[in-house]
Parts: structure tokens; C-alpha cells; sequence
């Protein structure tokens, strides 16, 4: 059901051309099989970044803060957080914080935290690489092949 909606919340604007096309390219993407809304907000200090999250964060979406403290997941794993939201929630909110992380009451507010990798990436990468894994998701979710990979290696 397309009112459904995917948010990405992050902090920082992306400085690089190649990221921005990057980012750009998965968002077109992942627009072929939902709606999807990226939300920049000011990097400044963890505290500022933290409040200006909080009031931006809807306590009735589902609201998964990417943290390196947070949960490994397989991308099948994490194709099927994302099916099986949808069933029970009409809105998925990724929350990316600063380069500082974020507040105790930012975590406090979310459903789940997940962990992409215990590396710690540029900010405009990891927002790339999260929209990647989305796209994958819905891929996975169709049963639609995703370059050569077979099922075993997802």
C-alpha cells in the first residue's frame, strides 16, 4: 500500500557530488516501489542535533536508529524488519545522528537500534549505503534478483 512511508532522518547536509548521485540514484530507485522522504537537519553539537531529532521524530512511526551499539542484521534479516513493519505500522522512520551519536533520550524514543558494521563511515556514505540496503530490501521483498548473488548470499 503506496500511504506507507519510509523517512530517513539525518544530520549534516552531503558536501560531495559523487555521494549526492549516489544517494540520488538509490532514492529513484527505491521510488519505484515506495515513498520515500529524506530530512536534513543542521549538524551543530549531540545535544542541539539531539532536541532538533526529537521534534522531528513521531513517536507513532516505527523509528529504527542506526547505532554502531545497535543490532547486526543480515539483509535478509533486515528485509524482513521492514515487510513485516509495514504490517503493523504505516511508517518507518531511520534515524542517523551525528558524528557525535546521539542523546540517552533519542534513544530512548526509538523501537529498535541497528548496527550496519562496528566501522565507523562518512556520513554521506553511510547514508548511501543505508538507502542501498533499502532498495535491496525491496528487491528481497519482491523476490526480484539483485545483481548476480544468489539467495544464500544475501
Amino acid at each position: 500500500d503506496n500511504c506507507y512511508m519510509i523517512k530517513i532522518i539525518c544530520i549534516g547536509k552531503i558536501k560531495e557530488d559523487y555521494l549526492e548521485d549516489l544517494i540520488n540514484d538509490y532514492l529513484k530507485r527505491i521510488k519505484k516501489y515506495h515513498r520515500i522522504e529524506v530530512l536534513e537537519l543542521k549538524d551543530s553539537d549531540i545535544n542541539e542535533e539531539s532536541k532538533e531529532l526529537i521534534n522531528k521524530i513521531n513517536k507513532k512511526d516505527f523509528n529504527i536508529l542506526l547505532d554502531i551499539k545497535g543490532e547486526s542484521l543480515s539483509s535478509k534479516d533486515f528485509s524482513n524488519l521492514i515487510n513485516n513493519t509495514f504490517n503493523f505500522n504505516s511508517n518507518i522512520t531511520f534515524i542517523i545522528g551525528g558524528s557525535d551519536g546521539v542523546s540517552k533520550e533519542v534513544k530512548d524514543l526509538v523501537n529498535k537500534q541497528i548496527s550496519f558494521s562496528n566501522l565507523t563511515f562518512p556520513h554521506g556514505l553511510f547514508r548511501g549505503m543505508l538507502l542501498e540496503q533499502i532498495y535491496r530490501a525491496f528487491k528481497i521483498i519482491n523476490n526480484e534478483t539483485y545483481h548476480k548473488w544468489g539467495k544464500n548470499d544475501w
